[in-house]
């Protein structure tokens, strides 16, 4: 019998998993709460352009109200709702997740713990993603990254090889690179340390990474960024690992040349494109940068370990949310400022 496979929250991520999945003829419904969004995809399908190809494909789409009537449950549910929507998207798919169900959480921060807390550990697989894409026109997806360069992680919460794990990583094969790890926290806070170093401050100008990337000093402040983060999450026992197919010889530096490995190796995938935090505030929508920068942030105080970097973004961010600032290259001054110096 094929598996039924829920994609939840199809913005840029989830419309582009969701595309590929169908693609493949796998039995894919993507669940949206956007109404213009879920109709022009109900109408015409999904439309998703690579640089230099483009496709379209009909899908079967569902807006959130729609899921009470459709006597739908689901093998396995693909989350690719901002982090700010965790919880209350896990326990919306709750009863439609069939009880043998996997829910995997193919999102940016940690996010494991809280799908575990309402699911059940049992049932949540962890994934690392790095797919970079945009949508601003319902039903219509612009790509960032070629199949070749998206990777994601799957893994155990427990850290155990097992079958369904394996069937999770064959399924995400649809749409990019994947690789099985027994160390599916760290690769999350690996990932996550990935974000601090450029989502976070990058998110704050509204530039192209490529264009935040050659600012005056921000290669310096992105390694500071970097430090801070690594030194919660070892301070939390979380081991950084090598992601985006970065081979372990590769990974085995100095802990500012793996930081510096990693950062670079992410640009080299998305350098084109823009954050999604970027999306989100050209939205006039809250960003999810409190649960990377901010998670950083609210673990060094509760530790004692400084995060002045993490805490200025985190800060720069919030404003911008509250319309207290606008998203500008003026902040990158800002910034500099509030950090002070950088070794």
């Amino acid at each position: 019998m094929k598996q039924r496979i829920a994609v939840l929250g199809v913005g840029a991520i989830g419309s582009s998993i969701g595309a590929d999945l169908t693609r493949a003829g796998l039995d894919v419904t993507l669940i949206d709460q956007w109404p213009a969004h879920v109709a022009a995809m109900k109408a015409e399908g999904l439309q998703v352009r690579f640089k230099e190809s483009e496709f379209r494909v009909p899908v079967k789409a569902l807006d959130l109200c729609d899921l009470a009537s459709s006597n739908l449950t689901f093998d396995v549910v693909l989350l690719a709702a901002k982090s700010n929507d965790t919880r209350w998207l896990a326990e919306f798919i709750r009863p439609y997740l069939a009880p043998r169900g996997t829910l995997v959480g193919t999102q940016n921060g940690m996010n494991d713990d809280a799908l575990a807390s309402i699911v059940g550990a049992e049932r949540v697989v962890g994934c690392v993603v790095e797919l970079q894409a945009e949508l601003f026109t319902p039903g219509q997806i612009q790509r960032n990254t070629t199949r070749e360069g998206t990777w994601f992680t799957v893994g155990e919460i427990d850290g155990s090889y097992t079958q369904r794990v394996r069937d999770v990583a064959a399924l995400l094969t649809e749409v990019g690179r994947c690789e099985v790890s027994n160390n599916i926290h760290g690769a999350k806070w690996t990932k996550l340390i990935a974000n601090c170093m450029t989502m976070g401050p990058f998110s704050l100008f509204g530039l192209r990474n490529f264009e935040a990337t050659a600012l005056p000093g921000m290669f310096d402040i992105s390694v500071r960024l970097g430090r801070e983060s690594m030194a919660v999450g070892a301070a939390l026992g979380y081991r950084m690992q090598p992601l985006f197919g970065l081979r372990a010889d590769e990974f085995a530096g100095s802990s500012d040349e793996n930081l510096i490995t990693t950062m670079k190796t992410l640009m080299s995938h998305v350098g084109g494109g823009r954050t999604a935090p970027i999306h989100d505030h050209l939205k006039g929508r809250m960003s999810e940068i409190d649960f990377i920068s901010g998670l950083v942030a609210r673990k060094g105080r509760e530790l004692g370990i400084p995060t002045p970097g993490n805490d200025a973004v985190t800060e720069l961010d919030r404003q911008i949310n509250r319309r207290e600032i606008a998203m500008d290259v003026s902040n990158y001054a800002v910034l500099q400022a509030r950090i002070g110096g950088v070794s």
